[in-house]
């Protein structure tokens, strides 16, 4: 943490011109010193009538009392300062972020003793401080200082049903408010309404985050009624709220009302098969949605099968997140005909649904129609070849791609030379994960030659971990060669829990190739054992390359 500044002797009296009051307190000062002004002249107008020894006297006690005042001003707000620079923080105009900043109780009061001096705040960030729990009335009986307030987060914070209370009343003294996010307080639930039954028609509010809060389904059925008010919502993450799929009903029409929602988050939220319906009525009211995160709901599966069109008519939906949700062959059938339409996707998660591996051939040939596409999940997805062939296909239909994970899919083993034409044209790439995929010798000595011949350039995590049929000649090719990828972060190569293995003499080219490889800061390597020469050969390179790079080795280190 910082340390508070300390004072210079030479400066005689402490300088209070600091940056933070500079910035905050300019206009104040300005407005002080021109009605300091003002009352000077008027007392002197006013003694010209007086005898010289009373006019003396009364300059004297008019004069006092700004001093004073300017005295315990500059003594407050060098405890400010104070305050600020020993939690590390910056304030700047309108932004005073204390998150994960370990606040005390008494931290709180000090806070709290500094909202008045900041008029113009706009955002304040007091998240994952569990001493704000049961303090927060100190917080909202300051809100009237800061009614410019736009973004109030206050995740994790341990809040009471006090605090919550206290919260639901104080909204009224911040009409601007545009952000609120009370994520991970569970004494949000069943408390909801005294929080937002003050927001009205007009209201600014964009973003609202209430994950894992412990909602209740009347929770859930008073944001469906309130919905319709919020008209400028753009945000709405419910997520991990396991009884809000008991009043999606609700939720869903109010939906209907916010035209501007770009975002809706319901992960793990109890959805069912009845769900996808409820929400398949609403998608064709949210024109502007870019995100859609319905993933983690394992009773979704099968609700797709016939409630599936709305979907396509989400022109702008940029990242659809369905992992583990259960897809059945039914869903996957009918999700064929929708997400190749999604033209604007440039996300796409449906890993861990093991029921799509032999069902899903013509769904994964047809996301050569998804130019935009960034990132593509299908890891632990139970693929069979028939089924990996088509999505290395299409594969090199999509030249944005950068993210690329098929982990957990043991038929890519034996097979990766599929992907050849993939990883050559993927010039974009920077993540590719094949953990426990079942390579052999032959897949990563395949990988070797890509990279020497100048592809993947751009990669910078490569994910090869639990391949344990991979013999030390393989290791060593790929060793001798991965010294090009220039601009490689993080490798792991690790053994599954259950295995352990002697390195092979490919250990020293690792070491030599990561002398290489400016920007890499970790390799794993869980459960290979060293040699008493190669554990003094990383003794001697951790003491020529003292600067980050982390050998992960699980139990040997």
């Amino acid at each position: 943490m910082s340390q508070t500044r300390k004072k210079n002797p030479s400066d005689g009296e402490t300088k209070l011109q600091t940056s933070f009051v500079n910035k905050f307190l300019k206009g104040s000062k300005l407005r002080s010193s021109e009605s300091e002004s003002r009352k000077e002249s008027n007392d002197l107008n006013t003694t010209d009538f007086q005898p010289g020894d009373g006019t003396q006297k009364t300059a004297t006690l008019d004069t006092a009392k700004p001093l004073a005042l300017e005295m315990d001003l500059g003594s407050r707000l060098e405890k400010n300062e104070q305050f600020l620079q020993k939690l590390g923080t910056k304030a700047v105009d309108r932004h005073l972020d204390l998150n994960n900043c370990r606040l005390t109780t008494a931290d709180v009061r000090e806070m709290v003793a500094l909202l008045p001096f900041v008029p113009d705040l706009e955002e304040l960030d007091v998240s994952w401080n569990d001493f704000v729990g049961g303090t927060l009335h100190l917080i909202t009986q300051q809100m009237h200082h800061v009614s410019k307030l736009k973004i109030l987060r206050l995740g994790s914070c341990r809040l009471t049903t006090d605090d919550v209370r206290a919260l639901g009343e104080a909204l009224k003294a911040i009409p601007e408010l545009e952000e609120l996010n009370l994520s991970w307080n569970n004494k949000v639930g069943g408390n909801l309404p005294l929080i937002l039954q003050e927001f009205q028609e007009g209201s600014k509010i964009q973003t609202l985050e209430l994950v894992d809060c412990a909602l209740t389904s009347e929770d859930g059925a008073f944001v469906g009624q309130l919905l319709p008010v919020l008209q400028n919502l753009e945000v709405l993450d419910l997520s991990i709220n396991r009884n809000i799929g008991r009043s999606l009903h609700s939720i869903a029409q109010g939906l209907k009302s916010t035209s501007n929602l770009k975002v809706l988050k319901l992960h793990s939220c109890g959805l069912s098969q009845k769900s996808v319906k409820l929400l398949d009525a609403a998608f064709g009211h949210l024109n502007e949605l870019r995100k859609l995160d319905l993933s983690c709901n394992k009773e979704l599966g099968g609700g797709f099968e016939d409630s599936a069109a709305q979907l396509a008519t989400l022109e702008h939906l940029e990242v659809l997140d369905l992992h583990q949700c259960s897809l059945t062959a039914g869903d996957v059938v009918s999700l064929t005909q929708v997400i190749p339409l999604l033209s604007s996707l440039q996300e796409l998660d449906l890993s861990a649904n093991k029921k799509m591996g032999s069902s899903s051939e013509n769904l994964l040939s047809r996301l050569r129609f998804l130019p935009a596409l960034k990132t593509l999940l299908i890891n632990n997805c139970a693929l069979q070849s028939e089924t990996f062939r088509a999505l290395a296909e299409a594969s090199i239909h999509l030249p944005a791609l950068e993210i690329f994970n098929l982990s957990w899919n043991k038929c890519v083993g034996g097979n990766l030379n599929l992907l050849l034409e993939t990883l050559k044209l993927s010039t974009s790439l920077q993540v590719l994960r094949l953990s426990s995929c079942s390579l052999v010798t032959e897949d990563v000595a395949l990988l070797a030659s890509v990279i020497q011949t100048g592809h993947l350039a751009k990669l910078r995590k490569l994910d090869l971990s639990y391949n344990d049929s991979v013999c030390d000649t393989g290791w060593a090719i790929f060793c001798q060669n991965m010294w090009l990828l220039k601009e490689l972060t993080e490798l792991d190569i690790s053994l599954r829990p259950s295995a352990f293995r002697d390195c092979g003499q490919w250990f020293r080219h690792l070491l030599c190739a990561v002398t290489k490889l400016p920007e890499i800061t970790e390799i794993q390597m869980k459960r290979w054992i060293l040699l008493a020469s190669q554990e003094e050969e990383l003794e001697c390179f951790g003491q020529d390359h003292r600067s980050s790079i982390r050998f992960d080795r699980g139990g040997f280190q």
